[in-house]
Order: structure tokens, then sequence, then C-alpha cells
């Protein structure tokens, strides 16, 4: 369980588990994502939206929404993800459901670098419903809520929420390393880069080509690497993004 948690976590996407149509062709998107097929889960996930209506099933309608702008979220397109989220109906979510949704919308803050208004979400999250969420969207919670809270220089929360997500996940792992690093990194830690190096090998292991490539956007960013260092992790990114059909992380990636 702790090694499928960290591997599902990384990702950042809801699991579905159906055998409806929706569920069918959201398992598939998964599966793409994985593979860092990212236009072909999404079109996979706009089917599956279509299939919920089909269905009527406002539940994995919110799920489906959910992870449709997640993955607006991590393509950069971020207006899109925001409307996505204004979708859903929270009132039809079951409690690990709309952590995710909570999760969500942190991550879209954090990617805008709007970190006060994440940590304000995080701030004022209904602690009980969290606690009874599964392990997974804990993980999911507490890592974007230890980023927002390192981006805000609230140590003291920044400590509670990376030891929440250490308590549901595994420590050794990826998933863990990763949210260490970014923190370490808005700390100014020397560590930072040697936590990320850990993800990335975690992440190249388990065939997340999208997180690898991150990582290696985030390395190039820190203080301290070479500027040999810095124009080979750069390269090596943007082809990554370029392949995944992500053109807006692949420029990113090119920039100077």
């Amino acid at each position: 369980m702790v090694k499928r948690l960290a591997i599902l976590a990384l990702l950042g996407l809801t699991a579905f588990a159906s055998a409806s149509e929706s569920g069918v062709l959201s398992g598939r998107a998964q599966r793409s994502l994985s593979a860092g097929k990212y236009v072909k889960a999404y079109n996979q996930l706009e089917r599956a939206l279509v299939a919920t209506h089909r269905e009527s099933d406002l539940l994995s309608e919110g799920r489906i929404l959910i992870a449709l702008a997640q993955i607006r979220t991590q393509s950069l397109n971020f207006d899109i993800a925001d409307s996505l989220l204004a979708m859903v109906r929270k009132e039809a979510l079951d409690v690990s459901t709309k952590t995710n949704l909570e999760s969500a919308k942190i991550a879209l803050l954090n990617a805008r670098e709007k970190y006060g208004d994440a940590f304000k979400i995080c701030q004022n999250a209904n602690a009980d419903s969290i606690d009874e969420s599964d392990d997974i969207s804990q993980a999911s919670f507490y890592a974007e809520c230890a980023i927002a809270s390192a981006g805000t220089r609230h140590k003291k929360e920044t400590k509670k929420y990376l030891d929440q997500t250490g308590d549901v996940t595994d420590t050794d792992g990826g998933f863990y390393a990763y949210t260490a690093a970014q923190v370490a990194a808005f700390e100014g830690k020397a560590s930072a880069d040697s936590l990320f190096r850990i993800a990335e090998a975690k992440s190249i292991q388990s065939n997340k080509p999208y997180i690898t490539a991150t990582i290696l956007y985030k390395r190039s960013q820190l203080k301290g690497i070479s500027d040999a260092s810095k124009k080979d992790l750069k390269e090596r990114c943007k082809n990554a993004f370029e392949l995944m059909g992500l053109p807006k992380n692949a420029k990113r990636c090119g920039e100077k």
C-alpha cells in the first residue's frame, strides 16, 4: 500500500475504480498520464465526462472535472483549470473527493505563486474531513499545504504539514522527497538538490515522465547550480515536455 500510495500521490490525480463507461475511460486516462501522453489522457477524460452525464453520476462528474483541472494546472493553463474547478458540485462529492477538490484548488494557487491564498484554504479546511479521507487524498492535501506554508514563510505550519505528509506516505519514497525538496528550496537549504535527485530517481523508476521533467525544471532554478548543469537540466526538461505535448511547460524550460 505504501509503495502504491507514493506512486499515485506523485501523479497527483484522483484515482478511479468503476466498471461504468466513465470509470473505464478514466482508468485509461490514468494509464495514458502515467505514460506522459497528456493530450490522449485529456481527450479520454473529456469522453468520460460526457459518459457521466449519460449515467447521471454527479460524484464521477466531480472527480473527472477535478482530474481535468489538475491536468490543466500541470500544463500551465491556469484559467481553464479554474473554470473547471468552479463547475464541480461540492454537495455531490464524498469525503475524499472533497479533499481532492481542496487540494486541486491549493495546487492551482501554488502554481500561480499565490501562496497566501493557498495557505488560507489550508488553514480554513475542515480537519476532521481531511482525517476521514483516504491516505492518497490526505497526502496530496498535506503536501500542497506544506508548499503553500513554505511559500508564505510560515515555518511552524510548514513543518506540521510536511510531518503530516510523512505520516500518510512513505518517507523514503519519491513523493515525500519531492515535497520536502520544494520546501527546502523555498527555505534556501542546500539539501534541496539532493532531495530533488532522490525524487527524480524514484520518478524515473516509477516511469512518471511529467514529474521527472518538472523536477529537472525545479532543479535548474536552484541557487548554486552551475551554468553548465543548469543548461543541461533545462534542455532535458524542454525535450521531455515537448514530447509529452506540453508546449507551455517546454517554453518555460527554455527560458533564460
